[in-house]
């Protein structure tokens, strides 16, 4: 017996109803990235708590496929996720460094001819998420954090770049769950 595949359309699926769907789907893709890199140990050799950053490839994904709102909501939860798993600076962190990157690679993606791409794009959301990370640890612990600048320069390029070329790696499968 030959199976029918059923359309949204035959349900009477609203596109509104569908994008909430999509934006359902891609906020479980991005918890179940955090949670993965929970399971990834520390590298002795960056700053404490330094993180690959792969579940920002969804945000940087959703910045340009749903747009700045989906997009921030996503990072939001990310946020209290983090909360939940490494307590209140994590999630102070990860909030303003989620929402920081989100909004400058959506305004990246608004940028005609972006001559960088998606690696420009992760490079870019890399810097910002860190930018804003140390100053919310300043804010919480000491200044001093300030010493931790080069380093954190250096991998947020280097996991920018990661994350970009994951990106651009299966952008074709994303955009076909779209």
């Amino acid at each position: 017996m030959k199976e029918k595949k059923v359309l949204s359309s035959e349900l009477n699926i609203s596109p509104h109803t569908q994008r909430i769907a999509f934006v359902g789907i891609l906020t479980a893709l991005a918890l179940a990235l955090s949670a993965l890199e929970l399971l990834i140990p520390a590298i002795p050799v960056l700053p404490p708590g330094a993180k690959l950053g792969l579940s920002n490839i969804v945000t940087m994904y959703a910045a340009g496929a749903v747009g700045l709102g989906p997009a921030l909501a996503i990072a939001v939860v990310k946020g209290l996720f983090s909360g939940l798993m490494r307590g209140f600076t994590a999630m102070m962190m990860s909030l303003a460094g989620g929402m920081a990157s989100t909004f400058v690679m959506w305004l990246l993606l608004k940028v005609k001819k972006n001559p960088f791409g998606l690696v420009g794009l992760g490079v870019g959301g890399a810097l910002t998420h860190n930018a804003a990370q140390l100053l919310v640890a300043a804010v919480l612990t000491t200044p001093a954090i300030v010493y931790y600048i080069p380093w954190l320069i250096i991998f947020g390029i280097l996991t920018g770049i990661l994350t970009g070329l994951v990106l651009k790696t299966v952008m074709p499968l994303l955009n076909k769950l779209s």
